[in-house]
């Protein structure tokens, strides 16, 4: 069975509810590959929840759904190339953060726990609302001042109360932390690593999409990471498996604004500035080390995209069809920069849609 235990001591996820090891204040991740096992598989179920089995949920936890997955996969050419675009934005509340929340959402209800706080730029917060009101759990979440206004009412459409934090994104995330600490859960999208398996359903689904063969390259935009390490973990699983031979190449792209992860790996100085790519705006990366042990692998590597690239991603991929946030928009300047080197079927991750931008 899928497992999850804490990075730094390797202290297993217990029984109880928690965000963080409460042995060593460690984050927890996946324990080994997720077990993919092709005959656990349920046709019947609906969207990722067809697997279920590979989630490590505990057998108590309902399927918590609004119909998450089975995303669009469109063709589209790009810089003289063809390229597919797997159209996460087409899910429920907007963003692949859908594939997060409802198995997230589904670890609360298995503990019985009714109410709960988050923190979000936008997405994971409108995520994590609509499943709470799904499962009929009170939702509170964080967000900062800058956080988008269509993503603010969405949000608060689903009935969840919405704080407004002063300040940069990381206030937003400190003072959920303040509230967590006098007792109520923290269903943290960044820290808790169960929707890492939620996430990995978008590499199942490529796979079949794509008639079985196995994609080249894969690019992502990243901010914590989740999403990226997420589909890294998915093909892992099919490879596990024996589903797959090889691995595709995996770009990460961040903002040249706020690229934590690109300046790590390429040993360069950080210094975070504003950027329209609002939703990878972050500053501390909680999946950073084990993304920076797939580029010691040679399994990954990071790109950045300017303030202009983005703007310019955002408008010719509109004039395409494709409507989709910033966030989205850099894929544009990476898949421009790489488009010459990199092999294979392309597939970039478009993250989010463009009604949520403002």
């Amino acid at each position: 069975m899928t497992g999850y235990a804490c990075l730094e001591c390797g202290a297993p996820y217990p029984d109880e509810f928690t965000h963080i090891c409460q042995q060593c204040r460690g984050t927890f991740s996946l324990r080994g590959p997720i077990e993919y096992v092709s005959e656990k598989i349920d046709p019947f179920a609906p969207g990722i929840w067809r697997w279920r089995d590979t989630f490590g949920l505990p057998d108590s936890a309902p399927a918590v759904s609004l119909g998450e997955g089975s995303t669009p996969l469109v063709s589209a050419k790009l810089f003289g190339r063809a390229v597919r675009l797997k159209m996460e934005s087409a899910n429920p509340t907007g963003s692949y953060k859908d594939r997060l929340a409802a198995p997230l959402v589904s670890l609360l209800k298995a503990h019985g726990i009714t109410e709960a706080v988050e923190d979000s730029s936008g997405n994971a917060g409108a995520a994590f609302a609509a499943y709470c009101a799904r499962a009929g759990i009170k939702a509170r979440v964080f967000v900062p001042n800058s956080a988008s206004g269509p993503k603010r009412v969405q949000i608060e459409a689903y009935g969840a109360e919405v704080a407004a934090v002063p300040g940069p994104r990381p206030n937003a995330t400190a003072e959920v932390i303040r509230i967590a600490n006098t007792g109520t859960a923290y269903a943290s999208h960044a820290l808790l690593p169960h929707g890492l398996a939620g996430i990995a359903t978008i590499a199942y689904e490529l796979v079949e999409q794509m008639g079985g063969e196995v994609p080249g390259t894969v690019l992502t935009p990243v901010g914590h990471g989740g999403l990226l390490l997420g589909v890294i973990e998915g093909f892992r699983a099919l490879q596990s498996a024996r589903q797959i031979e090889q691995l595709p190449h995996f770009v990460g792209i961040q903002a040249e604004n706020n690229a934590p992860l690109w300046a790590e790996a390429n040993n360069q100085p950080f210094v975070p500035r504003p950027t329209a790519a609002g939703g990878i705006a972050v500053q501390q990366p909680a999946r950073m080390r084990e993304l920076l042990d797939y580029v010691r692998q040679g399994v990954l590597e990071f790109v950045t995209v300017s303030e202009a690239e983005i703007a310019e991603g955002h408008l010719k991929l509109a004039k395409m069809g494709f409507y989709i946030e910033p966030t989205s928009a850099v894929v544009w300047g990476a898949l421009k920069k790489t488009i010459g080197k990199i092999g294979g079927e392309v597939v970039a991750i478009i993250s989010g849609h463009g009604l949520k931008h403002s």
